[in-house]
């Protein structure tokens, strides 16, 4: 308890009290003086409440559709292999589909699949006039090139925002679609009101499908956006200490608990891309998923913080469905 003089502080909720040795002539004392810093309120940026609210937008949406007796959205997609991660966000994306009322179809192949099989596979979905959008979950096996699967599909249907002229339009800030993960941090933060405006952002990774293309879209003017932003990487000198002068920190590099307390500043605003699988006996599956942010540690210094999960992932699947109905605006359906 703190005491200021012979009375009880009135600021013990808002304030913080730290114990302080005052040397006097002749002897010290120790007493409990109140320093007046704010305490940081940290504010929990749920994902999974974010994205049921844009789901049940676009369920309204696709209501008014089924009222006036236009075509329902439909998104198709292709899973390679069985890797644990990949099955995790299809399966999420079909369960979405089917709460917002979209059609949905997963195409299912072996991960010895050819590569010009896969390209045939593109081509018939670019084809079909009943699918509106469709995805090609990454990664794919190694005998497989990705760059080649990814432009090979109809940019009017890339609704993960991947194909070069997507990204393109991207830059240029042109009609297309946006890349889904980074489309979905930008709506988590405008939707919970984080200023961005003249703020200090580090993105800490710079992969085509994260950190490269938010470091344009949050230093382009609008909102959020308007960003000073630092794109690091694994050649970046110092992180430490560009860490430390950032407002906002948006991790994505897949290395578990790599951004910890003394690396950011209090108040900080973060984003925590990474979903790494790590082995944990106390649970039942034996795994456990870990961001990119020592979340225990940090959570106390900042203002905002995702959590893993919980947090970017969900906004990346109502991304996905947001491109999808938009697809069918910008084909005229």
């Amino acid at each position: 308890m703190c005491w200021y003089g012979r009375e009880k502080c009135k600021n013990e909720d808002k304030f913080i009290h730290i114990e302080r040795l005052y040397k006097d002539t002749g002897f010290a004392a120790t007493a409990l003086l109140c320093i007046f810093v704010k305490k940081t309120r940290m504010i929990l940026l749920d994902g999974r409440a974010t994205a049921a609210q844009i789901q049940e937008e676009l369920k309204a949406a696709v209501q008014l559709r089924k009222d006036a007796g236009q075509k329902i959205p439909h998104l198709a997609a292709i899973l390679v292999g069985n890797d644990g991660g990949s099955v995790s966000y299809v399966t999420s994306k079909v369960k979405a589909c089917e709460a917002i009322g979209f059609e949905s179809t997963l195409i299912r192949y072996d991960e010895t699949v050819p590569e010009d099989i896969l390209l045939e596979k593109v081509e018939s979905l670019n084809q079909d006039r009943s699918i509106d959008g469709f995805i090609v979950q990454l990664p794919l096996p190694k005998h497989i090139d990705e760059l080649k699967i990814t432009q090979a599909i109809d940019p009017k249907k890339d609704v993960d925002g991947f194909h070069p002229r997507n990204i393109g339009n991207m830059i240029l800030n042109l009609p297309g679609f946006l890349p889904a993960t980074p489309a979905g941090i930008l709506e988590l933060m405008r939707r919970n009101e984080i200023p961005t405006e003249g703020k200090n952002c580090l993105i800490i990774g710079r992969s085509n499908i994260v950190g490269t293309p938010l470091s344009i879209m949050l230093g382009r003017n609008s909102n959020p956006g308007n960003c000073t932003v630092t794109l690091a990487h694994s050649k970046t000198r110092n992180l430490k200490t560009i860490c430390k002068e950032a407002d906002i920190i948006i991790a994505a590099i897949g290395k578990p608990n790599f951004v910890t307390a003394d690396m950011v500043k209090d108040g900080v605003v973060i984003i925590d891309v990474g979903t790494t699988r790590v082995e944990d006996s106390s649970r039942e599956r034996g795994w456990r998923l870990v961001g990119d942010v020592h979340f225990d540690e940090v959570a106390p210094k900042a203002s905002f913080i995702t959590p893993v999960p919980g947090g970017v992932g969900p906004m990346t699947i109502a991304s996905l469905m947001m491109n999808t109905l938009k697809a069918m605006e910008l084909n005229g359906k």
